[in-house]
């Protein structure tokens, strides 16, 4: 059994490698780093752009070469870490706050489809939304909800929905530093400034959609794991998480099917452990792990059926399930083009009646362009899939077609346009915006690329996660990097996890540069006496 978990761990790490690098390599290759003129998208960064990064260059040399400065950040952001974290990320939510109370537009898509139909019911007479959601059942439970939240609190507006969004992404950032506190307490204040960095660039929040909405279940299923892993919780504490890990399991199901991979990621490491430990667990350890399965497994099948009992028989819009789209049109869209939405094909299931022959469509598609790649070709596809994947630090920001309903060229008076001139199309400093959250992107990536060190099962859960996450969106629908934004509770564990040791790695490379400087120069002196 020894040899068959270092097996597995070996093409793990085989795995993580080939597609994490090609990620970095792609992230920092994008053309949202360019500072200045931008031929990619037309635009040009401002000011603000050469003062953050001529405001980073500068607070770099002081750091380094003003001990007193030295002294003082170290203070701040290393010995005060936790009050600095808190401040920051109070700053953040406060920033959240006014961000929506002023720009709160109305988007297109699908997250205005949604929208649109849960909250205004004469709506769900449109013969464009009941074809919809018998086309995109998979969308019918999360409109569900919306029109509860509609009817619950007698609010219909975007604005509204907004806020509704920033609680469910803020959760995540709660979700992760609960975790992180059971796992690593030390490392709590990075995950605070990595979690504060984040937010202050993830103008998702605005996007009432399944991307944002899932972020608290995946959060939440982890911290229910980490807790259920944790012995010197009480074991009813422990039982409780095991409920809530299969109730968030089941509620991520219905909302982002795609988001349950890190779940068969933890089952399989858990598994490969527990072939190589099981002579040495003690029986209560046993009865423990077992009665939490059950306890996982019971909440599961109970909220499924619930909440599936609940969508078939609604009768707020009338819907085809014959008429749905299979999972295998999913699978063609994702090998054409950029691999990722294609009009053609979508609008073939709209016309093909049923899901038999809708099916049959996209296989024969399939293996068409499979054909017409060959296998060197579909290689080649995959690695350019894998940039339009990941690459994009925005996460597809404004990718969609009909992102918002509105002017994408907004003026420069009032609040509301000055805010809007980030993250608008045409906007004034939308390459601002872009270059900022790829920066972000790139140091969390270069944080997890560096942070390499000893093997730990945690940490390879996390990436077998990823690596699910990225063959998925390889196999699938794909071609930009929003779908991503379901997997970010997996890379910001990642990076705080890593962070440390990836300081003790630059550390040691610089010892080691130090002490060959130092060599060179008493050889140069040696040889000058000579």
């Amino acid at each position: 059994m020894r040899h068959f978990f270092n097996f597995s761990q070996t093409i793990i790490n085989l795995f993580w490698r080939c597609f994490f690098l090609l990620t970095l390599y792609f992230a920092v290759t994008s053309p949202n780093i360019i500072l200045g003129d931008n031929a990619t998208f037309g635009t040009s960064t401002t000011m603000l752009t050469t003062g953050l990064v001529i405001g980073i260059v500068a607070v770099l040399v002081m750091n380094y070469a003003y001990p007193t400065i030295h002294a003082w950040l170290y203070r701040v952001l290393v010995t005060e870490r936790l009050r600095t974290g808190t401040i920051l990320l109070v700053i953040v939510l406060v920033g959240q706050i006014f961000f929506i109370t002023f720009v709160h537009p109305n988007s297109g898509f699908d997250s205005g489809m949604l929208l649109h139909t849960a909250t205004d019911p004469s709506s769900v007479h449109d013969p464009d939304s009941t074809a919809y959601f018998s086309l995109n059942v998979n969308n019918l439970p999360i409109m569900l909800f919306m029109h509860w939240l509609s009817t619950t609190f007698h609010q219909t507006t975007w604005e509204f929905f907004d806020f509704v969004t920033l609680i469910f992404v803020d959760l995540l950032a709660i979700f992760n530093l609960i975790s992180v506190r059971l796992v690593k307490r030390q490392a709590l204040g990075i995950a605070m400034y990595i979690q504060a960095a984040w937010l202050a660039v993830f103008p998702s929040i605005i996007m009432p959609y399944t991307d944002a909405w899932a972020l608290p279940l995946v959060s939440g299923y982890f911290l229910c794991y980490f807790a259920m892993r944790h012995q010197t919780l009480h074991p009813l504490v422990r039982a409780a998480a095991a409920n809530g890990f299969g109730l968030c399991v089941a509620i991520t199901y219905f909302t982002k099917p795609s988001a349950i991979i890190p779940v068969i990621a933890i089952v399989m490491i858990e598994s490969l452990v527990a072939l190589v430990q099981h002579k040495h667990l003690r029986p209560e350890n046993l009865f423990l792990a077992f009665a939490f399965i059950l306890f996982a497994g019971e909440s599961a099948f109970y909220t499924y059926r619930y909440v599936n009992t609940q969508v078939n028989h609604q009768t707020y819009i009338q819907v085809d399930k014959t008429r749905a789209i299979p999972a295998i049109h999913f699978m063609a869209m994702g090998v054409y083009g950029q691999g990722g939405y294609s009009w053609q094909q979508a609008q073939a299931m709209t016309f093909i009646p049923r899901k038999q022959d809708k099916a049959a469509y996209s296989i024969k598609l399939l293996k068409q362009r499979l054909k017409q790649l060959g296998p060197v070709g579909y290689l080649k596809f995959l690695v350019m899939k894998q940039r339009n994947n990941t690459a994009d630090g925005t996460f597809g920001w404004l990718k969609e077609g009909h992102f918002f309903l509105e002017n994408q060229k907004p003026n420069n008076r009032g609040i509301t346009n000055k805010l809007k001139n980030f993250i608008y199309l045409y906007g004034r400093h939308i390459a601002d915006f872009r270059f900022a959250a790829q920066l972000w992107w790139i140091s969390l990536l270069v944080i997890i690329a560096i942070g390499f060190g000893p093997q730990d099962n945690l940490i390879q859960i996390l990436r077998l996660s990823l690596i699910g996450g990225f063959m998925f969106l390889l196999l699938f629908e794909g071609g930009r990097s929003r779908y991503l934004i379901q997997y970010l509770p997996c890379l910001l564990l990642l990076a705080t996890f890593s962070f440390e040791r990836a300081v003790a790695n630059v550390r040691q490379l610089y010892a080691g540069y130090h002490r060959r400087v130092v060599a060179a120069i008493a050889a140069d002196n040696l040889e000058q006496e000579k």
